[in-house]
């Protein structure tokens, strides 16, 4: 039975839900008597306005009539936040949700903030409801169902008590960060990842890993998060949760190992075996609240239950010295809680990631996967984060997460709202207040902090203080992502996350031109939200040119623009963004002179290009690299940093497309320089001419984006999709029967996959899907190369004659 507060002459109650009461929020899960509450739990959630970003000392005055109250917290997060005052974070989890797209991701979360009590109602995906989804604020996301901005919320959940050296049974608080499935959105993945001490990779039960998943699971061990892995879907026809686990080992090379098994699959899926406590679990009532737990295991279960639980004691034990001694004693009885603490020990160690099951629409096996949160995802302390002390040559510090040393944070996510940005911040160390000033080690410029805010996705609600481990957002600060803040006392800085260059672009113009000054407005906001979103001139035509991750990508934006600024905007084709290497050694030497009257310009360098083996970053590319190795003093010391930067900034339009050179290392080894006429504009132009005269010498070839792709179409219409695809220069990879499914995977060129959605839904009367995921750049076929420069170099002509 739920409880929920009630509003009855003039006072709060706590008690039973009542079903049909409109005041009624869910707060806990365990039933109570009718008690009186403080009239604090009513007023909870602000909703945008400029007071979030005024002087503290005017919110005051103004909080009557420009804030208003929504009965959407649960007492639970009440009690925890006020000021933050927890000695310790040991009951706080930092968790994110990630997974392919349409595997349930936001769905699941919904389920988890309903059970947990912060909202009172489910609503679906899509808006289909005319709601939506909680973590779905945006009318966008709610029309195409998806999520396109990850979106952060907070809640508490409460866990049995456990074995004594695991996490003890308790309120437990959660900061959630659902992030979008879809490629062209994965920085929100990677930003959410970065700050995140935990996350539940969630896998569809029909189709698997797919994709995204791949990428997502990348994104996971770069920043060395553990995790938990939740098939979902088992209610779905074809669901195969054995079929999902192969696929997960072999695929991402991660010692997943179930911890449960179904009961029943498809339409006859009920419920799990808890494999640890060997016990059974259904999930009853409206909104499968009321979670039953038995010991009889259902007979056609039984044997298969004991002998998954011996598999997974002997995993651990495996990886686990303590487990081991127990198992070496008692075998197959080993008790739960040494089960649950090898399981922990084993998650934060990165061996072992434990696999859950369920139905997140069906309402089944989420309140299970919150007590797997708790008891197996780390707390902020359990992590070590480390930074690079300035101040000491940037060697490497350990991070406390003490809230009485050194404020650490970073800076992970930027919001800008028409009252102001909204910076979101992970604490690392120490503890920040409303009003304190904090330092951006990249500007080395303070800045005061108006407002600390928890949010709860488009809702915000304000709190006094925070401290390491919390996961908030701040109003009246001026920054970008990525950087480092500090209360001053220290210059200890963090590693930026990872951001992908984009791949595809698109030329746009505003349709009026008094809407040229909204048209820039909304750019520059867009670019300081988003770092995959870049905007540039083609320096032919000087038009504007967006580029991003995708076809995707850029809709959303263009989409936006037309309605959150009223900007009527005209796009060209999109444009792949390719790159340039050499493939051999070349030399050069190149004297830049100028003599135009009075002081003249001379720089003469001597050296080489030579190719730089590609990297196994996430694009496959290194960047280009400078090396000095000039004996003597034919150029002073002073103009080699001028050198090195005209050589990369040449190396930004590569002289066969005109795209950026990659894979470069410049080697100076000697030159020359005037007394009078050298100086540092004339070595720049000296660099940039060298690469111009000489690269071609290098025999440079054009990179292309290469895209994983994978196509679901009904099985009788595979034949259609893999034409589809070989029209398309693809290579196909595999080819899976799910049930009356097939889903062919390829790798294909992205030039060739512009308006492939139109095509595909053409060939399979509108019921093929697809998914499209960057994989690495690849060196173009040496007919298809001379075909795009020679049509690159006719359009940059027509561009000039017009």
């Amino acid at each position: 039975m739920n409880l929920s507060v009630f509003r009855a002459g003039g006072q709060l109650l706590l008690g039973p839900k009542h079903p049909k009461t409109a005041d009624g929020v869910s707060l806990l899960s365990r039933p109570t008597q009718w008690t009186a509450v403080g009239p604090r739990l009513g007023a909870a959630c602000w909703h945008w306005s400029r007071s979030l970003f005024a002087a503290p000392s005017a919110v005051a005055a103004k909080r009557p009539q420009e804030f208003f109250t929504t009965r959407c917290f649960s007492m639970a997060s009440e009690s925890f936040r006020g000021d933050i005052t927890e000695p310790s974070k040991c009951r706080t989890r930092n968790i994110g949700i990630s997974a392919h797209i349409d595997s349930g991701k936001t769905t699941l979360t919904e389920r988890i903030l309903f059970f947990t009590g912060r909202i009172a109602e489910i609503h679906e995906v899509r808006g289909s409801d005319g709601v939506g989804a909680k973590m779905d604020s945006m009318e966008l996301e709610r029309e195409k169902g998806i999520t396109i901005q990850s979106a952060a919320s907070y809640c508490t959940w409460e866990l049995p008590k456990g074995p004594p050296e695991g996490p003890p049974g308790g309120s437990y608080t959660l900061n959630l960060i659902d992030t979008p499935g879809h490629v062209d959105f994965t920085v929100e993945v990677e930003r959410a990842l970065r700050v995140l001490d935990g996350a539940v990779l969630v896998v569809c039960g029909v189709a698997g890993v797919q994709s995204q998943t791949l990428t997502v699971d990348r994104q996971m061990k770069r920043y060395g998060v553990p995790r938990l892995v939740f098939v979902n879907k088992l209610d779905r026809d074809g669901a195969d949760p054995w079929r999902a686990l192969a696929g997960i080992r072999r695929q991402l090379g991660i010692n997943a190992c179930p911890i449960q098994i179904p009961i029943g699959l498809e339409s006859s899926h009920r419920g799990v075996v808890d494999l640890v406590s060997l016990e059974s679990i259904y999930f009853k009532g409206e909104n499968g609240e009321e979670v039953e737990r038995s010991s009889e295991v259902p007979n056609s279960l039984l044997e298969e239950a004991k002998t998954r639980r011996n598999q997974l004691i002997e995993a651990l034990a495996d990886l686990d010295e303590q487990l081991a001694e127990s198992y070496i004693q008692l075998e197959d009885k080993v008790p739960p809680e040494q089960i649950h603490s090898a399981i922990r020990r084993c998650t934060l160690n990165h061996t072992f990631a434990p696999l859950l099951m369920g139905s997140a629409k069906g309402n089944k096996g989420v309140q299970p996967l919150l007590d797997a949160v708790c008891r197996y995802l780390p707390a902020p302390q359990d992590r070590v984060q480390v930074a690079k002390d300035m101040e000491n040559d940037g060697a490497e510090v350990s991070l406390s997460c003490d809230p009485k040393k050194p404020l650490v944070a970073m800076a992970f996510k930027i919001q800008e709202l028409p009252v102001g940005q909204l910076t979101y911040l992970r604490l690392y160390q120490g503890s920040l207040r409303r009003g304190d000033s904090v330092l951006n080690l990249s500007t080395s410029k303070k800045q005061q902090v108006k407002r600390l805010l928890l949010m709860h996705a488009d809702e915000a609600r304000e709190i006094q203080r925070a401290e390491a481990g919390d996961i908030i957002a701040v109003g009246g600060l001026q920054c970008h992502s990525g950087v480092t803040l500090t209360d001053g006392r220290c210059q200890l800085a963090l590693s930026s996350m990872y951001v992908a260059e984009p791949v595809v672009s698109l030329a746009v113009r505003v349709n009026r031109k008094d809407d040229q000054p909204k048209f820039a407005k909304a750019l520059n906001r867009f670019q300081r939200e988003d770092p995959t979103f870049r905007v540039g001139t083609d320096p032919e035509s000087k038009e504007t040119v967006i580029s991003g991750m995708g076809e995707l990508h850029l809709q959303i934006y263009l989409e936006r623009m037309h309605r959150e600024y009223r900007l009527q905007v005209t796009s060209g084709q999109p444009k792949v963004n390719y790159r340039e290497m050499p493939t051999q050694k070349a030399l050069f030497d190149y004297t830049h002179k100028k003599q135009s009257g009075g002081a003249g310009q001379f720089g003469r360098v001597i050296g080489y290009f030579e190719p730089i083996e590609q990297g196994d970053d996430i694009d496959g590319n290194t960047p280009n690299v400078f090396t000095n190795q000039l004996v003597g003093n034919d150029i002073p010391p002073n103009f080699i940093a001028s050198i090195e930067k005209g050589f990369l900034e040449a190396a930004q339009r590569g002289p066969l497309t005109g795209a950026p050179m990659v894979n470069t290392r410049f080697v100076l080894v000697g030159g020359k320089a005037h007394d009078v006429d050298s100086s540092d504009i004339a070595f720049r132009l000296a660099a940039a001419g060298a690469l111009r005269t000489f690269y071609e010498d290098s025999l440079p070839v054009v990179l292309e984006p290469l895209m994983s792709v994978e196509v679901s179409v009904p099985r009788e219409m595979q034949a259609s999709a893999l034409g589809l695809l070989n029209r398309r220069h693809g290579s196909v990879s595999d080819c899976t029967l799910e049930g009356e499914t097939a889903v062919v995977s390829a790798e294909v060129p992205l030039r060739f996959m512009f308006g492939f959605i139109s095509d595909l839904r053409a060939q399979t009367q509108g019921q093929g899907e697809f998914t499209m995921t960057f994989q690495r750049y690849q060196q173009m076929q040496q007919n298809d190369q001379e075909a795009v420069v020679k049509q690159l170099q006719q359009e940059r002509q027509q561009k000039r004659a017009e």
